[in-house]
């Protein structure tokens, strides 16, 4: 007994003596942080943490010293001795100014940012949490180099370089969300994602078309949500993350909670997340043309307008979302990595607030008029397999199945008929994408996509006393639509010297679409068919030169297409009061013509410098211009007569500009960035590009310390003045301020912010938050809604 007592003390003693195992975090949020490289004077003997920030240093001399090294983090040197006395427990400073980045988005594969052409922005976890976005919408603008437009509070529709709605692509987990029905216009699919539980986002500016197809125009908008994360023991991993968040300016409430269970094999993760947002509370302090002095309410069953006590909240905006995110995974090997993800997203009615502010005859036109639920639901399966063979070395099969379900519903102003009008959207896509090394220095990457939607259109009126339905027209043709995509890709990267990486690729699509008109009861249509067969061919060549210096030069050279969609060639709707949108059977696609250059200059770990500028030819530009209808150029519709309009190729139009940012670190504590995007565009007939967006940009100071970090920053727009608003804007008089002409026009506008966050210990988190400090009122461009005025937000975060 006293034998086997004393063995087990030896081994205790064993274990603790040479089983030392070391815990690396972020100095702020206290998170582990993996892969940081730990090594001896003499590099002799190394450890690399694993995905707990953990690694073993039993292997080390207790009388040496050693070094934590990470490419995002500062390097810490320091004696072994130390280390135990820290409890065997390591934090991390982050570089303010990260020069190693890897981006995914470029080639659907990771890739150095520093050897691609293209400008990518990266939006990451920290920055998403610590800024407390209400939308995905609202992440994307974390950046300041993307615009967000918003019709009403439920809304975000991202401007890139002069491009928006379905001239920009969106990605989630690998797969294309944009489908056959995604309008011209403004549009809000994009707060579908829930945005608590993005791990990752990244925006390439400029035309993507060669690894992504159509739509591509102005951008790709990448979003990666929460991985499951699988244990590296026998025991399971698990951990859970929770939010609840308050905002002031629309008395948000959200709640978030995920789940992480990991085996060493499997393992999966949940999520969900529910919103209420009540009416937005503007600023007080500015242009009086924006306040909602009046809105109409059903007082014992009759239509009253009623005047608003205050003025600055924008009555009928309310709404709420609920989010559902299930995964599951599977890893039998190192070689194969399944993925199965399940997405939810619904919304309650949104209110379309540009529409309810509208007046006719000095009344307000519209007693209702609303978005109904939001409807996304996607089913994604994606295999990895990871193989060194002569077609490949990595292997990536992505198929997914989404459904779409959109209304509108609107009913004027003492009128007992509310119209009614649903869309749904079935999508199927597959992707098949190869990766491959052909020698140390170069990489081909080459797929093949597939994609079919199924758009089904009904519309009916119903009387709200009676309950009686009658037939209406349909948004789309009621026969249905069928849209198809098959394309091939390639894409090549070289590093031929140390200095020097090319790159180039090449893309060839074909777009197949058939939609059909049933009933001509109240459009004698002089067709019943409408039918596209037509195909593109994308190319792209770029360079990154590096100097030993630390400069860096990139050029680009690429073009991209979009083919019409159901929403552009079969549409019937009023865009805005007397204007009616009629189909154009005639429609082809556009494509642009984008170049590309910059330059990047890295002061060591203490200051970077990035300039981009661009110029993109449109060719075939589908925009909306004077139209007949069987040979009249005014019909009566909805009761009223309307100027007909069709999308049409009107020959070419251009968008240039530019963007740049710096970033200096004071001291390691202090962070001084700012950046700022200039784009400007016409038409071949001299007019406004609609969606570019005005000067805008930001600055801002943040100090990191330890467990605290505070910032503080400045959001500033330019003016566009009446004759640099695009044709379609200058009749929107109700969204626009006034000038002393009395014409519409969007004024400059700036803010100033304040943001804080503390750690309260590894597992709880707390920042908070005032927007919009001086309560200006503003309405950013081409917006109907104003923006949040004084904003309090406060949000507890737990990590267990």
């Amino acid at each position: 007994m006293r034998k086997l007592i004393l063995t087990v003390f030896i081994i205790i003693l064993s274990i603790s003596a040479f089983s030392q195992t070391v815990n690396v975090v972020n100095n702020i949020d206290l998170k582990p942080i993996k892969s940081v490289a730990i090594f001896n004077s003499d590099h002799s003997i190394t450890a690399l943490t694993d995905c707990l920030g953990e690694a073993d240093l039993s292997e080390f001399d207790p009388l040496d010293t050693l070094t934590f090294q990470h490419p995002t983090y500062n390097q810490l040197v320091i004696p072994f001795s130390f280390i135990k006395k820290l409890g065997f427990k390591i934090q991390l400073i982050e570089k303010l100014v990260s020069l190693d980045e890897v981006v995914i988005s470029a080639s659907k594969w990771e890739q150095k940012k520093n050897e691609i052409p293209n400008k990518i922005t990266t939006i990451p976890p920290r920055q998403i949490a610590f800024n407390n976005p209400q939308t995905a919408a609202d992440i994307l603008s974390i950046s300041n180099e993307v615009f967000i437009q918003k019709s009403q509070l439920g809304g975000g529709s991202p401007m890139i370089r002069g491009f928006a709605a379905n001239s920009v692509l969106i990605v989630v987990d690998g797969v294309r969300m944009n489908n056959a029905i995604f309008r011209s216009g403004n549009l809000q699919n994009v707060i579908s994602i829930d945005p608590n539980i993005i791990e990752n986002a990244e925006v390439v500016f400029g035309p993507g078309s060669i690894i992504y197809g159509s739509d591509a125009l102005g951008g790709v908008m990448d979003f990666h949500t929460k991985k499951v994360k699988l244990s590296y023991s026998e025991k399971p991993r698990i951990s859970a993350n929770s939010l609840l968040r308050y905002s002031s300016a629309n008395n948000e409430k959200t709640a978030h909670f995920d789940f992480n269970y990991g085996k060493k094999k499997w393992g999966f993760v949940t999520s969900v997340t529910y919103s209420d947002y009540e009416d937005l509370m503007m600023g007080s302090v500015g242009n009086d043309d924006y306040i909602r002095k009046e809105y109409v309410e059903q007082r014992n069953g009759i239509d009253t307008i009623i005047n608003n006590e205050n003025e600055n909240i924008q009555k009928n905006s309310a709404y709420n979302q609920l989010n559902i995110l299930q995964k599951i995974r599977f890893n039998p090997n190192k070689n194969l990595d399944i993925n199965y993800g399940f997405h939810y997203s619904v919304t309650s009615d949104i209110p379309r607030y540009d529409r309810l502010i509208q007046y006719s005859d000095e009344k307000l036109k519209y007693a209702e008029w609303y978005y109904g639920p939001q409807k996304w639901m996607m089913n994604n399966l994606n295999i990895h397999l990871s193989d060194t063979t002569k077609l490949y070395d990595e292997l990536k099969l992505t198929m997914a199945y989404q459904e779409f379900e959109e209304s509108r519903n609107d009913r004027k102003f003492q009128k007992d008929e509310l119209r009614l009008r649903t869309e749904n959207v079935s999508a199927i896509t597959m992707n098949l994408d190869f990766d491959k090394k052909i020698t140390a220095k170069s990489t081909l990457f080459y797929g093949f996509e597939g994609l079919y939607n199924r758009v089904n259109s009904s519309g009916k009126i119903e009387n709200i006393n009676t309950l009686k339905e009658f037939p209406t027209s349909t948004r789309y043709p009621d026969g249905g639509s069928d849209y198809s995509s098959f394309a091939g890709y390639m894409s090549y990267k070289s590093n031929i010297s140390k200095k020097i990486t090319l790159s180039s690729g090449l893309r060839y699509s074909r777009v197949i679409m058939k939609s059909k008109f049933i009933d001509t009861t109240f459009f004698k249509f002089p067709y019943d068919e409408i039918n596209l067969n037509t195909g593109a061919l994308n190319a792209s060549a770029g360079m990154v030169y590096r100097t030993d210096n630390n400069w860096q030069f990139n050029v680009n050279a690429s073009s991209g297409f979009r083919a019409p969609n159901i929403d552009d060639i079969a549409k019937v709707f009023d865009s805005e009061p007397g204007t009616l949108i009629v189909p154009n059977e005639n429609l082809k696609p556009e494509y642009a013509y984008n170049l590309d250059m910059g330059f990047s200059r890295n002061f060591g770990d203490q200051t970077k410098i990035n300039a981009t500028i661009f110029y993109t030819y449109l060719d075939n530009a589908m925009v909306r211009r004077d139209f007949t209808f069987n040979g009249y150029d005014s019909l009566l519709y909805d009761g009223e007569m309307s100027k007909v309009e069709a999308l049409v190729n009107t020959g070419s139009a251009y968008i240039y500009g530019g963007s740049f940012s710096v970033d200096v670190n004071l001291n390691g504590m202090f962070l001084l960035s700012s950046n700022l995007t200039y784009t400007k565009g016409k038409d071949d007939e001299g007019y406004p590009v609609r969606h570019v967006a005005p000067l805008f940009g930001s600055s801002s100071i943040t100090y990191s310390k330890d467990k605290l970090k505070l910032k503080l920053y400045s959001i500033y727009n330019g003016e566009i003045s009446y004759e640099n608003l695009a044709l379609s804007e200058r009749d929107k008089t109700y969204m626009y301020a006034e000038d002393e002409n009395g014409n519409p026009y969007s004024p400059l506008w700036w803010t100033i912010n304040l943001k804080f966050l503390y750690q309260i210990n590894s597992r709880i988190q707390l920042t908070t938050g005032i927007e919009n400090i001086f309560n200006y009122r503003i309405r950013t461009y081409s917006s109907g809604i104003c923006a949040p005025g004084r904003n309090f937000i406060i949000a507890l975060r737990g990590s267990f």
